[in-house]
């Protein structure tokens, strides 16, 4: 009997998730390996959230004046941003929860 749901190994296949591999350090020059530090890692995550939102910025302008052929460029660039910075929202956001369970430990 087949199973009515897909393979999961397709997940890997779907398109537009690019920039997760960089939070991970996959993919970084500066944070491959196992002795990358989670400094570097972060700061090249935080850069590369920093260009998506500059690119969705200015793919903002382009559509705003007319210059942008394709507006749904703006769309992909601007969905792609705020998952971005949702993702490091959350990241920050467990972060902190740590830091604070941390500091409510006993010595």
């Amino acid at each position: 009997m087949t199973s009515p749901i897909g393979g999961i190994g397709s997940i890997g296949s779907i398109t537009g998730l690019s920039g997760i591999g960089e939070l991970s350090g996959a993919g970084n020059d500066a944070a491959t390996g196992p002795n990358s530090d989670f400094a570097s890692v972060l700061s090249n995550s935080l850069k590369n959230v920093q260009e998506l939102q500059n690119k969705s910025n200015e793919l903002a302008v382009k559509v705003a004046d007319g210059t942008l052929q394709d507006p749904a460029q703006y769309t992909m660039a601007s969905t792609e941003a705020g998952l971005a910075l949702d993702l490091t929202m959350a990241v920050r956001n467990k972060a902190v929860e740590a830091f604070q369970e941390i500091m409510r430990m006993q010595a």
